[in-house]
């Protein structure tokens, strides 16, 4: 099982980042809440920071964790694990997503999600 991250950043007008997975990439044009894989030994929070950084050029600040969620994909199994965080600075360049929305959890429906990231996507709607 691969144990991933994912951070749910609100910006002061109460939207979501989201990011669309990039063409060639499992789960290609599902929109995420973006994050990455934990390397051995590393907390979920210094996994967001890391990652956000070297794959959207952002620094953020997880404070809550939300949950985790095991998702079969049939030639993987991953453990997600989420957690509200702060966006700290920086500017948004797109590496490993060809596309990123701030939306409102209402307007959820409006895109196809990675499985995984589901079940998190009704927390927030509630």
């Amino acid at each position: 099982m691969i144990e991933v991250a994912a951070a749910i950043i609100e910006d002061e007008a109460c939207r979501i980042l989201v990011a669309r997975r990039t063409k060639g990439k499992s789960q290609e044009g599902m929109w995420e809440f973006p994050g990455g894989k934990l390397e051995p030994g590393e907390s979920p929070e210094n996994c967001l920071r890391r990652e956000l950084l070297e794959e959207m050029g952002i620094t953020i600040e997880p404070y809550a964790y939300v949950g985790a969620n095991e998702h079969d994909y049939g030639t993987v199994t991953i453990k997600l694990i989420a957690y509200k965080a702060r966006f700290v600075s920086g500017e948004i360049v797109q590496t490993d997503h060809d596309d990123y929305r701030w939306v409102r959890a209402e307007e959820f429906a409006e895109y196809t999600f990675a499985p995984a990231d589901v079940p998190f996507l009704r927390m927030l709607n509630k």
